[in-house]
Parts: structure tokens; sequence; C-alpha cells
């Protein structure tokens, strides 16, 4: 059995990027702010930032019970023992990630802050190159066909 067969990454990557994202957009906001939209539109933003937040507490405790129900893996450097495809899995290959993508939108519409923003692209990029394609690739030589056809049915983000 190969390295990425057995586990798709050997550090964390996901959790370690989100949140210095969320404490460089935080210190770079104090630091140097960025303007913001002021009322109506930032109030308007404030409520969207909120169901976003909320949205990603949903998506992840939803993503992570149907992880714990299919008996496989939660966390990013241990190897599925289920493809799961239900769930918020059956909307996206990836919904953990997008709901941390979620909390940095709405940390950023909450706060009025544009570097959460700036910060998510780079986070969002950075966990697909370190997280995502090596769980893809661990993924497919694990599950093979099966995966692949999920691939095919089921966007990587949403």
């Amino acid at each position: 059995m190969s390295d990425h067969e057995r586990q798709p990454a050997r550090f964390p990557w996901p959790p370690v990027i989100y949140l210095a994202a969320i404490a460089i957009a935080a210190t770079l906001g104090i630091f140097y702010p960025l303007a913001w939209f002021g009322p109506p539109l930032s109030d308007i933003l404030f409520a969207i930032g909120c169901l976003l937040i909320v949205g990603f507490v949903i998506l992840d405790v939803q993503a992570m019970r149907t992880l714990h129900k299919a008996g496989t893996a939660i966390l990013p450097t241990r190897g599925a023992d289920a493809l799961v495809t239900s769930g918020p899995f059956a909307v996206s290959r990836n919904p953990i990630y997008l709901g941390n993508s979620m909390l940095l939108a709405g940390i950023a519409l909450v706060s009025g802050n544009p570097w959460f923003l700036v910060l998510l692209v780079i986070a969002c990029f950075l966990t697909q190159k370190l997280a995502i394609e090596p769980e893809e690739r661990h993924l497919a030589l694990r599950f093979g066909k099966k995966y692949r056809d999920y691939q095919k049915r089921v966007r990587r983000w949403f």
C-alpha cells in the first residue's frame, strides 16, 4: 500500500491555513485598515455575514456527523475507510473546507474587514494545493472508479 493510499497528508493543513488566515487578516485590519461600505449596505452585509457564519456551523457539523456515521476519518491526516457521498457530500466533495471558507467570508462581512476576503482567496488556493489535491489522489487510489464517478457527479467546492 502506497503512502497516498494510507493517508492523504502528514500535516493537517486546512485548520492551520484557515486559523492563520483569520489571525493575519485580523492583524492587517488593525495595522493597515482598508475602506469598507457605510450604512445601509454595511448593515445588509453584516446580516449576510451572520447567515454565512451560521451556515458554516450547520455545514461543518452535518459533514462531520456524516463522516462519523460512515465510520471514516474526519481528520485530514487520516486515510478514508469509506467513500462518503451522502449528506453535504452529495453537494460538495469538500463541505468542511467550503464551510471554513464561508466562515472567513462571514467574518469579513460582520467585521467590515476586507482583509478577510483577501486572505480567503489565499486560503482557498492553499487548501486546494496542500489538502484537496492530495486527498483526491488518496481517494482515487483507495476507491478507484467509484471515486472517479463521484468526482463527475459532484463539484469540488460547490
